[in-house]
């Protein structure tokens, strides 16, 4: 599947390790509604790519991603208004869906592990972005903030959804009722991010980390791991995770992947996984039925 032409993203990709880089830097990484777009495409790409076996999201320059691009004034979030000069909105009955939610829900589907490469500032998009990627490392320089009340709307990009599973009911309050923009050692303090690097530190960790899974695990069990452990956490009963594990263990101790991990293991050598994410998932896959949008 071939990329469209990116103008808000760059995309790379070396070694199974594919990185795109949100880059309007003299706007700070402004979110857009083509950014959306392409964003989505990006993950598209990744997931028919077998080449790739991780995905790391950073920014060009001194920001991650400063919000939603304000330049469209008081009407910026108002989609009714904007939706005479776009008719791309994308409309379901009479409500709007939002741009961000379209992006973090895609993000989510990811059959690619998802490494966040905060460089900066992430505030607004910028920051609920990061919440469906799976692990988010940061620099010391970045700044992090829900600042939604303060601009008069709410959260969004389904973050009412993530943000308390990652940082608990508490903090997740707090830190939307107040709005305030906070250090990256309060993010990595109550969780939000894995680790902090010095900037120049930032993504020589984050591809380190991204190789480790990228060399040395299957790619289908790690799709599938992803899925399972995301989807599963919000089961209302651990037999919901049983009957997925049941079926998921049998369909992969079955597989050439599993033969070889363990030959590779005796043999003290290192694994060459034959099976693909494209054309290698479990009859089963996916067994969610994802509700639509109402």
């Amino acid at each position: 599947m071939a990329l469209p032409e990116l103008q808000t993203l760059r995309y790379e990709a070396h070694d199974g390790i594919a990185t795109i880089t949100l880059h309007r830097p003299d706007k700070l990484n402004a979110f857009t509604t083509r950014m959306g777009d392409e964003l989505i495409a990006a993950f598209d790409h990744t997931d028919a790519d077998d080449a790739v076996r991780a995905v790391i999201v950073t920014g060009a320059g001194r920001a991650f991603c400063a919000g939603a691009d304000l330049s469209g004034g008081g009407q910026t979030f108002d989609y009714a208004a904007r939706a005479q000069a776009a008719q791309h909105e994308k409309k379901v009955g009479e409500v709007y869906r939002d741009g961000g939610g379209r992006v973090t829900l895609r993000i989510y589907r990811s059959l690619k592990p998802v490494i966040g490469a905060i460089n900066g500032a992430a505030v607004g998009i910028g920051m609920t972005l990061q919440l469906p990627m799976d692990m988010r490392l940061a620099s010391t320089e970045a700044r992090f903030g829900f600042v939604f009340a303060r601009r008069g709307i709410t959260p969004e990009a389904a973050s009412s959804w993530f943000l308390p599973r990652l940082v608990g009911m508490q903090t997740a309050l707090e830190w939307c009722f107040t709005g305030r923009v906070f250090p990256a050692q309060e993010a990595l303090a109550r969780g939000l991010v894995r680790s902090l690097h010095a900037p120049h530190e930032l993504l020589p960790a984050a591809r380190a980390l991204a190789r480790e899974i990228a060399e040395h695990s299957a790619p289908v069990s790690v799709a599938l791991t992803r899925q399972m452990l995301w989807r599963l956490a919000a089961a209302e009963h651990p037999m919901a995770a049983h009957r997925i594990d049941s079926r998921a263990i049998q369909a992969r101790g079955a597989s050439a992947d599993a033969r070889e991990g363990i030959g590779a293991f005796l043999d003290k050598r290192a694994p060459v996984y034959p099976d693909k994410v494209s054309s290698g998932m479990p009859e089963f896959f996916p067994w969610w039925d994802e509700p639509a949008f109402e």
